[in-house]
């Protein structure tokens, strides 16, 4: 599977390390979209990331126009709470690149108009959202789940 997993202008250090290790144990490429609310740097996500970042193909793009400077390679989906699609009704394609937005703010409209899907994940208890990596790695086992070999 080559699903990609992009984090928008990250918030928390510690969320971008849970998904620095969601993308090594679901070999996906992480795409870091700057500016980040915090220095990037080892020792802030070295708890959550653990030993997993060294496994992952990692990108930093300084701006969202600077990720867009290379032509993403698949479709951009976005993982949205004013989604259009439930989750579990959406087909991943495997160059998708799942988009998560900032933990305090998500994204701003130029990014949603930039998305080829935008995707929500169902919650009947009735929250209003997800912590970012939790959704994250919700998305990464659906897509893992959809593109398995031998998946009808």
């Amino acid at each position: 599977m080559t699903i990609a997993l992009a984090a928008y202008q990250p918030d928390i250090a510690p969320n971008l390390g849970a998904m620095i290790r969601l993308a090594s144990c679901f070999a996906s490429d992480l795409h870091v979209i700057g500016p980040c609310g915090f220095p990037m740097s080892d020792k802030a996500l070295r708890r959550a990331a653990m030993d997993y970042a060294g496994s992952v193909e990692t990108r930093h793009h300084s701006s969202w126009n600077a990720f867009l400077d290379v032509p993403p390679s698949g479709r951009l989906v976005l993982m949205t709470t004013r989604g259009a699609t439930p989750l579990w009704d959406f087909s991943f394609e495997p160059t998708d690149i799942v988009v998560m937005g900032r933990e305090s703010a998500g994204v701003p409209d130029e990014v949603h108009d930039r998305a080829d899907a935008r995707i929500l994940i169902p919650m009947p208890g009735g929250g209003r959202s997800l912590n970012v990596a939790t959704a994250a790695g919700i998305a990464l086992a659906e897509a893992s789940r959809q593109l398995r070999p031998g998946h009808v």
